[in-house]
């Protein structure tokens, strides 16, 4: 396993991370997902990404439990807030001071652990003052709770200015994590370059576009009994938009090429996030431990610029690069509230 910085700051993480966004508390069983961390952490994997919203605070629960035991230095583990939890009452959603506060109590408890090493604005609210968010977030990281702040689908113009209130109260804010694979680019021109300029780094999710990039849909056919594709708790709405013909035709057609590479399709996709040096970690999840097994192999490999360009070829037009999605895709009301 390869390390990068996160950010420019000097904490070191996995450049692959392990992530339980759709499976720990809900699609996999409890004993499945503790495999799946312990095969996480034998392949070297010391970052751990979740989120209180995750199975409404279970998939916490799990990870905790699943890594109840290990040395803590040893690891970074990251959660979020901002989503509904519990029963849905008016203050248990966005990211006002009352909500932030409860929330990282709650995670810590359900985590087993004493502080997170970054604590992560699951979206921006445009509800609250970002004053108000950011200072809340100051006081987590003075009261020792949280090491580092982060964010996640943020515009770059929001990243600049949560930025600028970050550095203000003189708390580390050093990352965003934003969907990001070969089919969906949309940070590339405006978030990337304004990261870059702060020095924020991106952890990336969906680096296989849920699923989209193993090959495993084919054009013409239904999808597998049992994949994403077929479970709506599981991420089908997200999925839905790569299932036409055209991007299921190119993604087979990419096949050859991770051949020629000695890579699987899935390997290929996660090394190719890993080629943007403004990309410290993707995150990849898993339902069986052999996935985390294959995945971690997209590690330190380098993809020839010829290979690059000839990927680019064979997805042609189907790449979503608009960075207006960005917010197209973001809440513009508190959900739940």
């Amino acid at each position: 396993m390869d390390f990068r910085y996160l950010g420019n700051s000097g904490l070191k993480v996995s450049e692959i991370s392990y992530g339980n966004w759709l499976t720990h508390g809900s699609q996999v069983e409890n004993d499945q997902a503790r495999a799946c961390v312990q095969a996480a952490l034998e392949a070297g994997i010391t970052t751990f990404d979740t989120a209180d919203v995750y199975a409404n605070t279970k998939a916490e629960s799990v990870l905790g439990e699943a890594l109840e035991g290990q040395r803590r230095e040893s690891l970074e583990i990251f959660t979020k807030v901002y989503w509904p939890t519990g029963p849905g009452g008016p203050n248990d959603t966005g990211l006002s001071r009352k909500h932030i506060h409860e929330s990282i109590n709650g995670s810590l408890k359900r985590l087993k652990t004493d502080y997170v090493d970054l604590y992560q604005a699951h979206r921006y609210d445009t509800e609250t003052p970002l004053e108000e968010t950011m200072e809340a977030f100051a006081d987590v990281v003075r009261s020792g709770k949280a090491l580092y702040i982060g964010v996640s689908e943020w515009t770059a113009e929001q990243l600049q200015e949560g930025h600028r209130l970050a550095r203000e109260l003189r708390i580390p804010f050093v990352s965003n994590q934003p969907q990001y694979s070969m089919l969906w680019r949309v940070i590339e021109a405006e978030v990337v370059p304004a990261s870059e300029e702060l020095g924020i780094g991106q952890v990336v999710f969906s680096p296989i576009a849920q699923g989209v990039l193993t090959g495993k849909y084919v054009p013409g056919q239904q999808p597998p009994e049992g994949s994403r594709a077929t479970d709506d708790k599981g991420g089908a709405n997200m999925i839905r938009r790569f299932l036409n013909d055209d991007v299921l035709t190119r993604v087979q057609e990419l096949k050859p090429l991770a051949d020629k590479a000695g890579l699987s399709l899935s390997q290929l996709a996660v090394a190719w996030v890993l080629q943007n040096p403004n990309v410290s970690s993707a995150i990849v999840g898993a339902s069986r431990p052999e996935q985390v097994v294959e995945n971690v192999k997209a590690s330190g490999v380098k993809l020839e610029d010829g290979l690059l360009k000839r990927i680019d070829e064979v997805l042609g037009g189907i790449v979503e690069r608009d960075p207006a999605k960005t917010v197209q895709n973001a809440p513009q009301t508190r959900p739940g509230s």
